[in-house]
């Protein structure tokens, strides 16, 4: 199928990553111009080499904990692949904690790379979008913003407060002809899940093995998902084909989550 994404620019944050590099690369595929941002700057540039043999592609090694740089890297972008019409949303997690006893400086810097890193990141793109009345915003998440995790304070609460940022985002720019979705992955495998399931077995004086068996026993398709299965339903919500989905949470979880 042809999802209609020929020559449109799509900027992923977080490409250098399991998500992100999946996400990128089925953007490309469709043939869209891929902008690409990691902090690490190793795994950024392999997968912008990857992606450039199929289709224009830049990398950029952004840190979202600075905001200043927003502007600038957004225009760097642009300049070299044009205005972005894609924006897809995707952050590093914060290390398990309980909710409880953190203290300020950890929720704020958190905070900021988190939550008000995605917010700039949005703002400066979508007067662009605005004046060519299209535009899709796709923020990942975590299912903890459905089902908070155990262990995962930090991240079910600053993920949260993305929620209702993009379902309000989604009305004051729907009539521009822009979306706003959140999409959450249940247990994709990543390095970021491995790290999770390993900090659990430490933590619960387990080993890895039955800790990912008691996860995969909990999900009714019975695996963790693959990237490409997570970035192939963030690609149908980038294109044309999805315009009448916005200010809605889409779940990627194989049943994992069981609330309705």
């Amino acid at each position: 199928m042809d999802l209609g994404l020929k020559d449109k620019v799509a900027l992923v944050l977080g490409a250098g990553g399991g998500l992100g590099g999946a996400i990128a690369g089925a953007l490309a595929a469709e043939g869209a111009r891929i902008g690409l941002a990691d902090i690490n700057a190793d795994a950024l540039a392999a997968a912008t080499k990857r992606i450039d043999t199929v289709t224009m592609a830049t990398g950029i090694q952004w840190d979202l904990r600075d905001l200043g740089a927003i502007p600038g890297n957004v225009a760097t972008v642009e300049k070299q692949l044009g205005p972005v019409d894609i924006l897809v949303n995707l952050t590093g997690g914060p290390p398990p904690t309980p909710v409880s006893g953190q203290d300020f400086a950890t929720w704020s810097n958190h905070f900021e790379s988190m939550v008000l890193s995605v917010i700039g990141v949005t703002d400066a793109v979508l007067p662009g979008m605005r004046e060519r009345n299209w535009g899709r915003i796709i923020t990942s998440t975590s299912s903890g913003v459905i089902a908070p995790i155990a262990d995962l304070g930090l991240s079910n609460a600053l993920r949260s407060s993305l929620v209702g940022w993009s379902k309000t985002l989604a009305r004051e720019v729907g009539p521009n002809g822009i979306t706003s979705n959140i999409v959450v992955p249940g247990r994709i495998a990543t390095a970021r899940i491995t790290q999770l399931d390993e900090a659990k077995a430490v933590r619960e004086g387990r080993s890895l093995d039955d800790v990912a068996a008691e996860s995969v026993a909990a999900i009714p398709v019975g695996r963790y998902g693959d990237p490409a299965e997570y970035a192939d339903v963030v690609t149908f919500l980038a294109s044309p084909k999805a315009a009448y989905v916005t200010g809605t949470i889409i779940r990627v979880d194989g049943g994992l989550i069981a609330s309705v």
